[in-house]
């Protein structure tokens, strides 16, 4: 009798099961409007279903006019701080502002001098990874995939840890301070082990430096010569800034509660949720933005020409352009709607660096987009609140500016919203709060079971 291989599943077979299976998952829409469920946990509006109170960010769409709630220009707080402040406040400083943000988001308030030097020497003596760890965690089993990548060696990471689930706050910052850490490393060595696997591409490991900021590391363990400019640090410095928080209802900051509320360890939580943050409705947004931006100039024979940019972007709604799933992606988000903050700091910068590079032609075809999207999609479809482009739309075109490869954009994403999530597991063990349980009805015909005979 031939024996048949292992791990190998007939495609027919497959494909039967898969009809049935995706045949019985289907809900009647009609149903969710019956029993009034706020899909995704929001309302029509696009406002969030309220879950929890925090103290650590805040996002702001709207305001009252008189007893009516309407639209209003975004808003981000860091712990009472606007971002517009923070920002400003540590560039006319002169000094990076990751390290500060990273502190102001775990104790509540800004460090002085001395508290940030200890706070920055404590992160530098986390940063070195043991060389047994980078061999066997990371370079032993490259991934296609960094975020996957990420994912594993946090995993890992537990069996390096003498004391993992021990969930006391005064080790769960150690942990977070460990993570925060080591996650420019878990990033850039994951790249460095696809390249050199998949690529055939030389393997250069630079060791992080204690005395760098987070984002002059990244730089420097990044690229082969370790040569950076003093204006790239300080814009993918932002950068970080501006991703390190967004509340506690996003998806991988509200994955961040509801795995921690469950009583596991740090770092079965922080894995779930890098496995959040990577979806193309998350942290892979920038990508595709990027992604979208090269099929589009590709497409469009004058960037200049409003007519033939709305024409894209129509076909990209219709699903006959791009990669056919209706979404301009970088254009909506799910809770600002007139602007997003980040948004406006990250294109101001953006638009420094694309006269520095060169590339001012492309920085207006993404000023196009951004004015046009929005029209183009109200004409399209009902719109409940205003559409506006997210940090997602520059953040790509920022990292592509600075040479940054594709494959680290959603993981850059994830070394700067650890401190976020860091920050909301403390909260949601501080606050002893219940295991996190929504209700789903089932609304499933009842049925017998049948003897095998009579299947």
């Amino acid at each position: 009798m031939e024996k048949r291989p292992k791990n190998v599943i007939n495609k027919a077979l497959l494909e039967r099961w898969s009809n049935q299976a995706r045949e019985k998952s289907l809900v009647d829409n009609k149903l969710y409007v019956k029993y009034d469920v706020k899909r995704g946990l929001r309302d029509l509006s696009g406002r969030g279903v309220l879950a929890g109170l925090t103290q650590i960010g805040e996002v702001i769409a709207t305001a009252m006019e008189g007893d009516k709630v309407v639209p209003a220009p975004g808003q981000l707080i860091y712990r009472g701080i606007g971002i517009e402040e923070l920002v400003r406040g540590f560039l006319s400083e002169g000094q990076f502002g990751f390290e500060e943000t990273a502190y102001l988001l775990l104790f509540g308030n800004l460090p002085n001098k001395k508290e940030l030097g200890f706070f920055e020497r404590q992160l530098g003596d986390f940063r070195i990874l043991k060389k047994s760890f980078i061999h066997d965690a990371i370079l032993k089993m490259p991934s296609r995939d960094i975020m996957n990548s990420m994912a594993r060696s946090v995993l890992a990471m537990y069996s390096f840890d003498e004391n993992p689930e021990d969930i006391s706050i005064p080790n769960i910052l150690r942990q977070s301070l460990q993570l925060i850490s080591v996650f420019p490393s878990l990033a850039v060595y994951g790249y460095k082990s696809l390249v050199h696997k998949y690529r055939d591409e030389s393997l250069i490991i630079h060791t992080p430096k204690r005395e760098l900021s987070t984002a002059e590391n990244i730089l420097h363990m990044l690229r082969p010569d370790s040569k950076y400019s003093d204006m790239e640090a300080r814009l993918l410095d932002i950068a970080l800034v501006l991703h390190a928080e967004h509340g506690g209802g996003n998806n991988s900051s509200f994955t961040t509660h509801l795995v921690s509320s469950s009583g596991t360890d740090t770092y079965a939580v922080i894995a779930a949720a890098i496995g959040s943050l990577k979806g193309p409705r998350h942290g892979g947004a920038n990508i595709k933005a990027v992604m979208m931006f090269e099929d589009m100039k590709k497409a469009i024979g004058d960037w200049d020409d409003d007519d033939e940019i709305r024409n894209y972007l129509m076909r990209i709604l219709n699903k006959e352009a791009f990669d056919r799933t209706g979404l301009i992606y970088g254009i909506g988000h799910a809770v600002y709607s007139i602007s997003d903050p980040r948004t406006a700091i990250l294109k101001e910068y953006a638009r420094k660096v694309a006269e520095e590079k060169k590339m001012v032609k492309e920085f207006c075809l993404h000023e196009k987009v951004e004015n046009l999207a929005p029209e183009v999609i109200t004409q399209k479809r009902k719109v409940y609140k205003g559409v506006s482009a997210n940090v997602d739309f520059y953040s790509g075109f920022v990292y592509e500016m600075m040479g940054i490869p594709p494959e680290l954009f959603t993981p850059l994403f994830a070394v700067a919203r650890i401190v976020g999530w860091c920050a909301h597991r403390i909260e949601e063990i501080a606050n002893g709060g219940k295991i996190i349980r929504p209700a789903y009805k089932s609304v499933a015909p009842r049925q017998k079971y049948l003897p095998m005979d009579k299947r």
